[in-house]
């Protein structure tokens, strides 16, 4: 696979080096980075200023959490916010799709959605497979492998064969290759398994930024690995218990900053850069956390604005369930009304024209069949902020 990088990851403010960091004269990026190094780091990842960040990230992770249990049917966030990470995660590696495609298709079983779509939506399958894995076993590089077979819907392994390299798409430059050799990889990957769930007073956050890292680097799949990394990060803050579901919106945060995210990966190569890289990690942790909290908070005011106007307009039509569902499926089809046992299809058909003409959903053919849409909860989706 080639990694998009940008020109600028391959400049450092004067050259001159940070207290901690020293300019690793060996490495060249055309050649496989067979010695990257084991974890621990063998340099300070415990600063000042990473401490200080943790504590503001953990504040933030932890309103997120209590924020999400105040919704009464978490099946809400399930299907939303994961595929606004879907969205940006697939972005980050050049799969464009919009969060009009995600949601229309993501529960369409016709699969008439285009390649892309359908290739997002897999990325939010492989969370979803993934957090059902976690009641069996902790984040490892099994989980890793089923992670990026179903993101990419192919059996594949760890990589076996050599020619991986990481390209500077406007240069044709290489930027990084990484280790070769499935044995190394497998010990690599031991080795980073072993480090994540070891004992320890570290912080998991701190550990989270680091296994980040190091998985990249380790690259252990030909192709796949950013978007299977970026769900282990959230798999792994729901295994250390820092969320209940894993709705964070992390990607948000890399897609805005995406030149200094590839920067700062690169800087721990050549440079060790740690604290650099840590730091960016844990604001992006806090700052879409804080973002995924707001977006919970307006769904669940939303939901109630929405109640109390079919409660008031429409008596006869109105049920908790009814108006759950619609959030839940923001693209509603009678079906869905059926398959939940709220209504038979008759009556599903009439409870959901009967929102239409409230103008509460919009109604619009899609091939043989009817579509309900819950476009303001979709256009509170796409808010940017």
């Amino acid at each position: 696979m080639y990694l998009h990088f940008i020109d600028t990851l391959r400049t450092h403010v004067d050259g001159i080096d940070t207290p901690g960091e020293r300019i690793d004269m060996t490495f060249d990026p055309g050649r496989p980075f067979n010695d990257l190094p084991n974890l621990p780091p063998a340099y300070q990842t415990e600063t000042h200023a990473v401490l200080r960040s943790c504590i503001a990230a953990r504040t933030a992770l932890e309103e997120l959490r209590v924020s999400g249990r105040f919704i009464p049917n978490q099946a809400m966030l399930i299907n939303s916010i994961p595929l606004l990470e879907a969205q940006a995660s697939s972005e980050i590696e050049n799969i464009v799709t919009t969060t009009d495609r995600l949601f229309r298709h993501a529960n369409d079983a016709t699969g008439q959605a285009d390649p892309a779509t359908r290739e997002a939506l897999r990325y939010r399958t492989a969370l979803y497979r993934g957090f059902t894995m976690l009641k069996r076993r902790p984040v490892s590089t099994a989980m890793a492998v089923e992670v990026c077979r179903t993101i990419k819907g192919v059996e594949l392994d760890i990589r076996n064969t050599p020619g991986t390299t990481l390209i500077n798409d406007a240069t044709g430059e290489v930027i990084y290759t990484p280790p070769e050799g499935e044995d190394l990889l497998r010990r690599k990957l031991s080795n980073w398994e072993h480090y994540i769930h070891e004992g320890g007073e570290l912080d998991p956050l701190i550990r989270l930024a680091v296994m980040h890292y190091q998985f990249e680097a380790i690259h252990p799949f030909v192709d796949g690995n950013g978007r299977t990394g970026r769900v282990l990060n959230l798999l792994y803050l729901v295994d250390k218990g820092l969320l209940d579901i894993p709705v964070l919106y992390l990607s948000r945060h890399i897609i805005r900053n995406r030149a200094l995210y590839y920067r700062y990966l690169r800087e721990v190569t050549t440079r060790h850069a740690w604290e650099a890289w840590i730091l960016f990690i844990l604001e992006a942790v806090r700052t879409t956390a804080e973002w995924t909290t707001g977006k919970i908070n307006g769904i669940r005011e939303l939901l109630d604005e929405t109640a109390d106007a079919v409660r008031q307009e429409l008596p006869k039509t109105y049920s908790r369930e009814l108006v759950e569902l619609v959030f839940v499926q923001p693209y509603c089809r009678i079906s869905d009304v059926v398959a939940s046992d709220i209504a038979r299809r008759q009556t599903a058909a009439i409870y959901l024209k009967s929102l239409t003409a409230e103008g509460i959903l919009e109604e619009i053919r899609a091939g043989r069949e009817n579509l309900y849409i819950n476009r303001p909860l979709l256009a509170l989706l796409a808010e940017a902020e």
